[in-house]
């Protein structure tokens, strides 16, 4: 296992929709996905893609510790492997929530995300995944699949003066950002 090297935002590898994967179930994938979650874990991240650790395959890891994601699907969700995976919304209800990425460090930004989702998927076996998820969870792997298309969450982003750097949080939440999830919450669009 090795912790690999985290492209940052302006790298070209997160810039272009990743290629998907032949065959799971080959050492080479194997390897990398064990190298990713070394690396993950190592820089205290929710989840990773491919591209983020130079590698544009359409690939991604992720796990959510108890305690760590908000509300009903707030569960502790065990490492994970996706292959392909597809994501599709289930409706056009929105959440908007903080996030943070290892390819975009020291900053937080508010972004818009779909409630529910469907996950298809394969996992290293090469068997299928199908799942409905929301809250947190639907959160993370929205995110983690943007990468698989080239996408970082600032590019999501309805508010670009809502992107901050994480650490400006301690001062508190910006006013802007108190309404807009204020409104969200009351059912306003």
């Amino acid at each position: 296992m090795a912790i690999l090297k985290i492209a940052r935002m302006g790298h070209p590898v997160l810039n272009r929709p990743a290629d998907p994967v032949e065959d799971p179930d080959v050492l080479e994938i194997r390897q990398l996905v064990s190298d990713m979650v070394e690396t993950m874990l190592d820089a205290g991240g929710t989840g990773l893609a491919a591209p983020q650790v130079h590698v544009p395959l359409r690939v991604l890891v992720y796990f959510v510790a108890k305690g760590r994601g908000r509300g009903p699907a707030a569960e502790d969700v065990p490492l994970t492997v996706l292959v392909n995976p597809v994501v599709t919304p289930l409706d056009d209800e929105m959440d908007y929530d903080w996030e943070g990425c290892l390819s975009v460090p020291g900053l937080t930004g508010l972004v818009p995300r779909y409630k529910r989702i469907r996950l298809e998927a394969i996992d290293l076996e090469g068997n299928r995944i199908e799942e409905d998820l929301s809250g947190f969870h639907a959160r993370v792997i929205q995110h983690e699949y943007d990468h698989l298309d080239g996408v970082l969450y600032p590019q999501r982003m309805d508010d670009l003066s809502l992107l901050m750097y994480s650490e400006e949080m301690k001062h508190g939440m910006p006013e802007k950002a108190k309404q807009l999830l204020e409104a969200k919450s009351a059912g306003e669009e």
